[in-house]
């Protein structure tokens, strides 16, 4: 399983590890990762997303899982977010005609 967050892409990165005696040895910084039950109001479905901590407070902050995968950007998104993502612009897509009407 990739240590990967499906909203921000957020992944390991890699420093070094600082001894008192300022030898230097490699080591990897991974994101803290916990899987996640969000719901989509739109859609009105639950979708079940490995996300870091940090994208958690982000969704808090931006209010919602929809608000967030609409101005996320493609490229970070994983293809289990991305494919939520286009379901929630179809349906937006259709809501659109009907509110207008």
């Amino acid at each position: 399983m990739s240590r990967r967050c499906e909203l921000t892409g957020i992944g390991p990165m890699v420093g070094n590890n600082v001894s008192h005696s300022n030898i230097k040895t490699k080591r990897r910084f991974l994101p803290a990762l916990a899987p996640a039950s969000l719901q989509s109001d739109a859609l009105g479905q639950t979708f079940k997303l490995r996300i870091s901590n940090a994208a958690r407070r982000t969704l808090d902050f931006r209010g919602g899982l929809d608000i967030f995968l609409v101005k996320a950007k493609d490229e970070q998104l994983s293809p289990r977010a991305l494919k939520i993502k286009r379901q929630l612009k179809a349906k937006l897509a259709a809501q659109a005609p009907a509110a207008a009407a």
